[in-house]
């Protein structure tokens, strides 16, 4: 449960090594969060993760199995996670892959499987993870999808679709639960200075995880159901989900 003054004070990450995700906990943990649950794919390669948000002040840090790919196991790992640590009050939905559209034409078998990362395994993990909120009465799943849902670009058409996707299954999600005492926010980050597009050429709007995170703990705070990082992108989509489609191909060319 939150605490007596409304902080978040447990916390299941799924994809416990994401940039923006780390930078989230441990705001979270300044802000007294003590439970924190890493489900990753790879354990022995998140243990110094898990070591930060321990020096952090998180008392208690578990890494626990999970991969996206794996979706017939996500109900019964998620299941687990609640039935050990008791409510969990924030999910983040924050694993997936960003590929490459011309490893992608070259190869449509590695296409359909980020696709399965991105889509189906948060299908599967946010319904699972849904399940239990029902449960328990109470929780709130943060999704962090991208800008690139809103309007995919030729560039990188086939992560843009997988986004898009999920962003409108988070949605319908967060429209599914309110009965239930639960809530959904979506993230849309721009191009963010992680892992996942290191050595890529210089975008506008480009952010750090922390500001990221930022942005995440304020539409948390303020019960939004979808953040922009930067805020500003709000305002920048709004005009490019409406230009024309000769257009749009010609400002998303890069």
């Amino acid at each position: 449960m939150r605490d007596a003054l409304g902080a978040v004070d447990s916390v299941l990450v799924l994809g416990g090594t994401s940039e923006i995700a780390v930078a989230t906990v441990k705001k979270l943990i300044a802000g007294r969060c003590r439970t924190v649950v890493l489900a990753v794919r790879d354990l022995e390669a998140a243990g110094p993760v898990a070591e930060q948000l321990r020096r952090a002040g998180a008392t208690t840090v578990e890494l626990v199995p999970f991969d996206a790919m794996d979706s017939d196991r996500h109900a019964a790992l998620i299941a687990d996670v609640y039935e050990r640590f008791g409510d969990i009050d924030l999910v983040l939905l924050a694993f997936g892959v960003l590929g490459d559209q011309a490893d992608f034409d070259a190869d449509p078998a590695a296409a359909a499987r980020a696709a399965q990362a991105n889509y189906v395994g948060g299908v599967s993990a946010g319904l699972a993870v849904a399940q239990q909120i029902r449960r328990q009465g109470h929780g709130t799943l943060v999704v962090l999808s991208s800008v690139a849902a809103i309007r995919p670009r030729r560039s990188n058409f086939v992560y843009g679709s997988t986004k898009a996707g999920l962003d409108a299954f988070a949605q319908g999600l967060g429209d599914h639960l309110l009965e239930a005492g639960g809530r959904v926010m979506v993230v849309r980050p721009g191009p963010v200075r992680t892992r996942m597009i290191e050595g890529m050429p210089a975008q506008p709007f480009t952010s750090e995880p922390d500001a990221v995170a930022d942005c995440i703990l304020e539409g948390l705070q303020k019960n939004r159901e979808i953040v922009y990082a930067p805020p500003l992108l709000k305002w920048v989509f709004a005009v490019m989900r409406n230009l024309p489609r000769p257009v749009w191909r010609i400002v998303s060319a890069r």
